[in-house]
């Protein structure tokens, strides 16, 4: 694959860099295998204080990761800094609570002694996207490493210039040789890194297609593997919701990263009472929105990643009013240079048109109307994913039950979905399975040992 950096503001070539060669990609393997001999028995403090340093570098750096993730997939500088700066809050949070986490959990058996030990499993193979080239790295990266693991990633092709950043984060930060590894390989040997003996767990943040592929591949070797897919949030608003700080949220959560979030809000669910003024609110928001260059703090709309991106958003929108959806507002690309398209809403979708099922990854929202609090459920549920979810009312015990009753793996009430280093993530259904942040996230790629005293 190619390995590039194109600046989606104007389309221009930035850089190119070179996959490695097979002999390469050895020698990286087994620099992590010895690595993990050694780092499995550092000392917790010792991994803190690197993965502290790193924080560190990080904040003091802050402007510099961001411009790297603005050229390379052109995301809003300010909304850049703002993940610079989540990921360093991850990365502190571990360090200071990972060794709590792990510590040993004393059981109670009915006679003797019983102790649940955590250990670290080995070398880790990571694949990540680039709509959030920095906090992808670090949910996983970070507590795997915390626990004695030692972590290899192939990053995605548009991002290569964040991925070497991150990788001479950890060396500037004192890790050893071979503990944080940067891979710039062809899909072929992503499958030989997934086969090779040494790696003992595989972690993917993706599509569901590339999910289906690599989990595949994790499961014919009986490997543990975590993957993080794609959403189609539902934004469910009740009657008694505050409608002006709705829309503001409905707007923030949309909009964030030009709508490329896999925790987006994707299909807003409006009772019938709202439903006329939230629409009218709604695309006045987003209609205000402007584009232009997203390193200039004044611009409100970014671009998307790639032409190819926006070209198949383009052609979702095609097909949904194909089969009947309504245009409310947008559904074109913006006439000028770099990858903008319209902040757009679709309405009138039925069951059987191919976007009630799929993910919009883009500024495109999804607009149904509903009776009651019972058929938004039943309209929240009826979906492939099940990955985040939110709930708008002035009744926090009903949002409470609300958020009960919807299938998915976090539900938030009055606030889109959003992340939070000490805030499990994760989801269901073709959302994927495991838990990445939190106390939980860094459990997945540990062996719980049981020690028995009879």
């Amino acid at each position: 694959m190619t390995y590039q950096s194109v600046n989606p503001y104007d389309g221009k070539l930035l850089k190119t860099f070179d996959e490695l060669t097979d002999k390469q990609l050895e020698a990286a393997l087994a620099t992590a295998d010895t690595c993990f001999e050694t780092w499995r028995h550092t000392a917790f403090a010792k991994r803190s204080a690197v993965v502290a340093k790193v924080a560190a570098i990080m904040r003091a750096r802050i402007d510099e990761f961001a411009r790297l993730a603005t050229l390379d997939m052109g995301m809003l500088i300010e909304q850049a800094r703002s993940e610079v700066v989540l990921s360093a809050d991850i990365t502190e949070y571990y360090a200071r609570n990972a060794e709590h986490f792990l510590a040993p959990q004393d059981l109670k058996p009915s006679s003797g002694e019983a102790v649940v030990e955590s250990s670290p499993i080995g070398v880790l193979f990571g694949v990540q996207p680039w709509n959030f080239p920095y906090y992808q790295l670090v949910r996983f990266a970070v507590p795997n490493l915390m626990a004695g693991n030692v972590v290899m990633v192939k990053h995605a092709g548009i991002v290569p210039q964040c991925a070497i950043a991150f990788e001479k984060l950890w060396i500037e930060a004192g890790a050893p040789a071979g503990a944080y590894t940067n891979l710039l390989i062809s899909y072929d040997q992503v499958s030989r890194v997934i086969d090779d003996p040494r790696i003992k767990g595989v972690a993917l943040t993706g599509s569901v297609e590339a999910g289906r592929s690599v989990a595949g591949r994790a499961g014919q070797n009986l490997k543990k593997s975590t993957m993080e897919l794609g959403g189609s949030d539902a934004f469910i608003v009740l009657e008694d919701a505050d409608l002006d700080k709705t829309v503001k949220w409905a707007v923030t959560g949309k909009m964030n990263h030009t709508g490329q979030s896999c925790v987006s809000p994707k299909r807003f669910i409006v009772v019938e009472e709202l439903a006329d003024r939230f629409l009218d609110k709604f695309r006045v928001a987003l209609a205000a929105l402007e584009p232009g260059d997203p390193m200039d703090k004044a611009t409100t709309l970014g671009p998307l990643s790639t032409e190819a991106a926006l070209i198949q958003l383009l052609g979702q929108v095609e097909r949904a009013v194909a089969k009947g959806a309504t245009v409310v507002m947008g559904g074109k690309r913006i006439d000028r240079p770099g990858w903008f398209m319209e902040p757009t809403i679709l309405t009138d979708i039925k069951p059987d048109n191919p976007a009630f099922r799929e993910e919009f990854f883009g500024p495109v929202a999804l607009f149904f109307r509903v009776k009651n609090e019972d058929e938004a459920v039943e309209l929240a549920n009826d979906s492939d994913f099940g990955l985040g979810g939110s709930v708008f009312t002035k009744d926090v015990a009903r949002g409470k039950r609300v958020a009960r009753r919807v299938d998915t793996g976090m539900m938030f009430v009055n606030q889109p979905t959003s992340s939070a280093p000490d805030l499990p993530f994760g989801g269901i259904k073709n959302s994927g399975y495991g838990r990445e942040l939190s106390s939980l996230g860094i459990q997945e790629f540990v062996n719980k040992k049981l020690v028995r005293v009879a």
